[in-house]
């Protein structure tokens, strides 16, 4: 599903990066390191500033996340520090499901800030394309 969303859909969208899943996908077989980064090679970066932490870390508290799941927290604060409108994960324990997503609006709703559309790539499939 993400491969048919990202070879037919990604275009109609404006994708961003993040330093962090350059980090995350730089791991691993090296092979398939290389092909993830000729993926992302030239999609725009989004880097972790002092703003981006702070909010971050209201969405760890908020969400009661474990240490092992931090990086979800901060994939989020970069999304909604930089304007992001879709947030397209397959996480559903930390950031897709009902129950994180509705932590996260309240969150941002008391502190005034937009929160993305938080979503999977099959809810972003166009099946009339």
């Amino acid at each position: 599903m993400t491969q048919q969303w990202w070879t037919g859909q990604l275009s109609l969208y404006q994708p961003y990066i993040s330093e962090v899943v350059r980090d995350e996908i730089s791991r691993g077989d090296p092979a398939a390191v290389k092909a993830r980064l000729n993926a992302v090679k030239g999609l725009p970066l989004l880097t972790v500033t002092p703003e981006v932490t702070e909010l971050a870390r209201k969405y760890y508290a908020g969400l009661n996340l474990a240490d092992r799941a931090r990086l979800d927290a901060i994939h989020l604060a970069l999304a909604v520090q930089h304007g992001i409108d879709y947030l397209v994960s397959w996480n559903f324990a930390h950031i897709c499901g009902a129950r994180p997503r509705r932590i996260i609006r309240n969150i941002n709703d008391l502190m005034q800030l937009e929160t993305p559309v938080i979503c999977t790539p099959e809810e972003l499939i166009d099946e009339n394309l």
